[in-house]
């Protein structure tokens, strides 16, 4: 199968074509000694390696199985995986979820009270710089020039630079996510080289999103055309994908809005014949690689083959506790009681024919009086490590989870698509409307909305999307992530929710890279 043809090989990059360990100094190493960049990429057969180990960097945090090996310096690889690191920072601090555990500063992230010194901001970004300076990497070794002159031709060159606009796009991506959690940061493209005695310059928020744009227009038109690659490879549709959500959120990032052109990518993709998946439930099994028309772009696991701490097995094995039947509803060998959610996202579903409610209540109470108690909050099913015909997952041990992230899925972009035509983009409301009601339909509701507004749509999205790591850039969109337009269960501290200051929209620059980089300005508050 190309899925599990492409976990191997994924694998085999994350064990060690590169040692890209970032550190505060700057954002680039030299490769392992005896292998050098001119000894890998003078052989075209070492291409697909090198770019797994890009791909592989999103799944595993080191250069061995289950995160040995940091691709860190000083920071745990499973503690330090991308999608962990993401969730820390995109969910715990929201209406979606809460965590019992009390390693080190943890409990700051869902109570809003983080500052500069935290271990798991610092987390997030070294590890959205790892990805950047991996991708530069590979970018610095394959432009025409390097090409020519290791002579890569013809059917080798073609597909050099399918992976060349592959690593753009996850460069991109990286980027992205640091426009989204920090704003203002460091910059470095192919063009700084590993060792530079010159810490990176830094780039305010509004020129990064220029970057961003600009590259995802560029690979747009240069990626594989959608479906016609290995599933886990960035294609067309991946790019159209992010430039819509880069331009829903552009009135955050730069004061401009981008409606519009929301619209224009999201029909690209929509017109790209992606279909929503019959059974919402099976988007987030182990085996939602099979039969699965909509996701676009997924962070690939497997239990066997790519074990980690993190992704899925983190995702599963949190979000189990107390009486909740480990193995026979999840497919796992025990649950780590930490994840659950609140009663304002519970009380999100108004349905009960909503099969995206899937909540664990027996031994839980509702009301949260202790953040570290792991009964006090429903449990949120979402992932497991079962198949859709109810089989346990690759790994014997019912340790490590095969069940991918999808990043970008066609209901995402539904819902993106009536946003934008809401807030004024040149989409049809009828379209929209519809849209809305195909993932409702899916969900399970019998009857149809006549009608849509924006605080629908939020809702709408927090439904579909809870725990995908979205929720914290949608309540920023919508004016409710700080403010007291929306409390939630322990925001700002406080039992019943308090507004916290507007600073907390953007992350802190940690406080290493600060000392260490004179270029760098620390966000305001901090």
């Amino acid at each position: 199968m190309i899925h599990k043809k492409f976990k191997i090989l994924t694998l085999i990059g994350v064990l060690g074509l590169f040692s890209t360990t970032s550190c505060v100094k700057d954002l680039e190493q030299e490769p392992r000694i005896g292998l050098t960049s001119a000894s890998i990429f003078s052989d075209f057969n070492n291409y697909p390696n090198a770019l797994a180990k890009v791909y592989g960097g999103f799944a595993n945090g080191g250069q061995e199985a289950n995160g040995g090996n940091s691709d860190i310096n000083g920071i745990d690889g499973n503690f330090s995986q991308y999608t962990r690191m993401l969730f820390t920072l995109q969910e715990l601090p929201t209406d979606e979820a809460v965590i019992a555990w009390n390693d080190g500063n943890l409990h700051t992230m869902h109570k809003m009270t983080w500052d500069s010194s935290n271990e798991f901001i610092a987390g997030a970004y070294y590890r959205i710089y790892t990805q950047i300076a991996t991708s530069n990497e590979f970018l610095r070794n394959v432009t025409d020039e390097k090409l020519a002159s290791n002579n890569i031709t013809g059917d080798n060159l073609a597909e050099a630079k399918y992976m060349r606009a592959e690593a753009r796009f996850l460069r991109a991506l990286s980027y992205y996510y640091a426009l989204d959690l920090f704003g203002n940061v460091p910059f470095a493209d192919e063009s700084y080289l590993p060792g530079s005695t010159n810490p990176p310059k830094r780039i305010v928020r509004a020129e990064l999103f220029s970057f961003v744009e600009a590259e995802l227009l560029a690979v747009s038109n240069e990626l594989r055309a959608p479906k016609t690659g290995q599933y886990g490879r960035a294609d067309q549709a991946a790019a159209w994908a992010l430039l819509a959500k880069l331009y829903l959120n552009s009135k955050i990032y730069n004061g401009s809005e981008h409606n519009n052109d929301v619209i224009t990518y999201c029909n690209k993709v929509i017109e790209a014949s992606y279909t929503l998946k019959s059974k919402y439930a099976d988007l987030f099994l182990a085996d939602n690689d099979q039969n699965n028309p909509e996701v676009i772009f997924p962070i690939i696991f497997d239990g066997k083959r790519v074990q980690t701490s993190g992704g899925t097995t983190y995702l599963v094995h949190a979000a189990v506790g107390g009486t909740m039947p480990a193995e026979s509803m999840f497919g796992i060998n025990g649950g780590w009681g930490g994840l659950r959610t609140t009663k304002s996202f519970v009380g999100l579903f108004t349905s009960a024919n909503d099969q995206r409610g899937n909540f664990y209540k027996e031994g839980q109470s509702l009301e949260i009086n202790d953040l570290g108690n792991f009964n006090d909050g429903y449990a949120f099913i979402k992932y497991k490590n079962l198949t859709s015909a109810g089989e346990f997952g690759s790994d014997t041990a019912k340790n490590f989870c095969d069940a991918d992230i999808p990043v970008f899925r066609l209901a995402d972009v539904y819902l993106m698509y009536a946003e934008a035509t809401l807030r004024g983009g040149n989409g049809n409301l009828v379209t929209a409307l519809k849209y809305v009601n195909d993932i409702r339909t899916r969900a399970g509701y019998t009857s149809t909305l006549s009608s849509i507004n924006l605080d629908t749509i939020l809702d709408e999205r927090g439904r579909e999307l809870g725990w995908e790591m979205t929720r914290r850039t949608d309540l920023i969109r919508y004016g409710k992530f700080t403010t007291a337009a929306y409390l939630w269960p322990w925001k700002g501290n406080i039992k019943d929710g308090a507004a916290v200051a507007e600073y907390r929209n953007l992350y802190p620059i940690p406080a290493k890279d600060i000392i260490a980089n004179p270029n760098l300005v620390q966000n305001t508050g901090y």
